[in-house]
């Protein structure tokens, strides 16, 4: 008779804060056992050679979800979360987005239409906040952060989904009380619209002007008003996909004062560069999202922060409009300007490779710091730690298992979404996962899905201590009602 459901032998674990050898024992799809010569599994791995993670938690991912241009991310929910399971991922966190003149709830009553019966791997949402009625932040919202939806994004810039800064005290004000994470898109609107406007005019609508108008003081700028706001308020935020030296410094500096600000950035902004926009014809269009990728220099503040401990997050910001395709990059045209172009790029199923590779592989990171960037400290800010994100005894058995020597070319050919090309086209990485489990199951095997539709489950998230204020008021009074 078996001890356990399966036994993973001989892996080096790693986890955020430790790297050791031990075999792995899961019962009921949760880790049961971790130790030295478990007893016998109905099913065993054996791991030798072998590197053994958390499942990746990519936190901030757009699946099913329409453009503020009317686009459709070409990923459902079903070759979104094959793609994620194919590259170490095991738990995804989109967004069910609002529009002006929606119900909140029923957004998250369609979004979780779109879910059912297609997630291979476990998901939770974000909300996306862009019509702060007093219906949605007085009734709507508080009653959904209770029912596990507790954090949410706000924009600053994009016409449809902007909010101005009063909306913003209040939805702040809001987060306060209920203790729910901010999460800020920080782009200067007006700069941008200013510097589009004077560019079209002059006839400058190539990709690569894309880049020129979302330039890095608007979001500095929109980055140290955010922290503004938030200080006054006395609330924690997280400040989204950072793209700038500029942008990071001022985070930088509000955390040097012990603030409680969150920074997250992603491949683009590692691997990318605002050359990749400036490609022949139409081919920019390619890499173009908000913010845009910088130059090769920024590349390496952007690397610093990440070793440094500036940024606690590491996700793709998995945005995947097709490029030949009439419903993705090229819904305007094969020529349309810059400002029509659906925004965004995809990455889900190479987001921890790249890490990997580039970060543990070539000495900038180590084992503990890539499980806390792809892992551990997103489950833990938006509250499924210690479910998800770690390996330890309870938790789920969410388990990425990697060859670290394992040589891959990255083709569009070998990924698992609905895309017709990867912005990481011919990169030579070391590193890939070979297995990934979802609850002690394997979803991806060999490079190949095994996985099945609707086996993910979503989960409600708890409360994270991230989101406590820290008692510190910039006006002498508590206005929080």
């Amino acid at each position: 008779m078996s001890d356990y459901d399966l036994v993973v032998r001989n892996g080096m674990v790693a986890t955020a804060a430790d790297v050791f050898r031990a075999d792995i024992g899961v019962m009921d799809g949760r880790i049961a056992t971790i130790g030295a010569k478990l007893g016998r599994g109905r099913r065993e791995i054996d791991a030798e050679a072998k590197i053994v993670t958390p499942g990746g938690v990519d936190s901030h991912c757009h699946i099913a979800q329409r453009s503020s241009l009317g686009v459709m991310t070409a990923d459902d929910f079903f070759t979104a979360t094959r793609s994620a399971a194919c590259g170490g991922t095991t738990t995804v966190i989109p967004f069910a987005a609002q529009y002006r003149g929606m119900s909140l709830r029923q957004v998250v009553q369609d979004y979780h239409a779109s879910a059912e019966g297609k997630a291979v791997v476990d998901y939770a949402f974000h909300l996306i906040i862009s019509d702060p009625t007093e219906q949605v932040t007085g009734q709507e919202l508080p009653a959904l952060i209770k029912d596990g939806y507790t954090s949410f994004k706000i924009y600053m810039t994009y016409d449809l989904l902007k909010l101005d800064d009063r909306q913003i005290l209040e939805v702040l004000t809001l987060a306060r009380r209920e203790r729910a994470l901010v999460m800020v898109h920080a782009e200067n609107h007006d700069v941008i619209s200013w510097l589009s406007e004077k560019l079209l005019t002059a006839g400058h609508s190539a990709p690569r002007f894309h880049a020129v108008a979302h330039a890095p003081i608007a979001e500095r700028e929109a980055t140290s008003r955010a922290i503004s706001l938030a200080e006054l308020m006395d609330v924690p935020i997280l400040i989204v996909h950072v793209s700038a030296r500029e942008a990071m410094e001022q985070i930088r500096l509000a955390q040097d004062r012990g603030l409680k600000v969150y920074a997250e950035t992603c491949p683009q902004y590692l691997f990318l560069t605002a050359d990749d926009l400036d490609r022949p014809g139409f081919e920019g269009a390619k890499y173009m999202c908000s913010p845009p990728p910088r130059d090769k220099a920024n590349q390496e503040v952007i690397w610093r922060g990440l070793e440094t401990g500036v940024f606690e997050v590491f996700s793709s910001d998995h945005a995947p409009y097709r490029y030949d395709d009439p419903e993705g990059k090229m819904k305007h045209g094969r020529n349309a300007p810059f400002k029509k172009v659906a925004n965004g790029v995809p990455g889900l199923e190479v987001r921890t490779a790249l890490l990997f590779s580039e970060g543990v592989g070539k000495g900038r990171i180590d084992l503990p710091k890539f499980v806390a960037l792809t892992a551990t400290n997103a489950a833990k800010l938006y509250g499924l730690y210690p479910r998800k994100g770690t390996i330890a005894v309870g938790a789920d058995a969410d388990l990425a298992i990697w060859d670290p020597d394992k040589a891959v070319t990255i083709t569009q050919s070998m990924m698992h979404d609905a895309m017709d090309y990867t912005p990481y086209e011919g990169k030579q990485i070391k590193g890939w996962p070979v297995i990934t489990l979802v609850r002690g199951e394997p979803v991806a095997e060999g490079g190949e899905f095994v996985g099945k539709a609707g086996r993910g489950q979503f989960l409600k998230c708890d409360i994270s201590p991230a989101s406590k204020p820290l008692g510190r008021t910039m006006i002498g009074y508590d206005l929080t009602p």
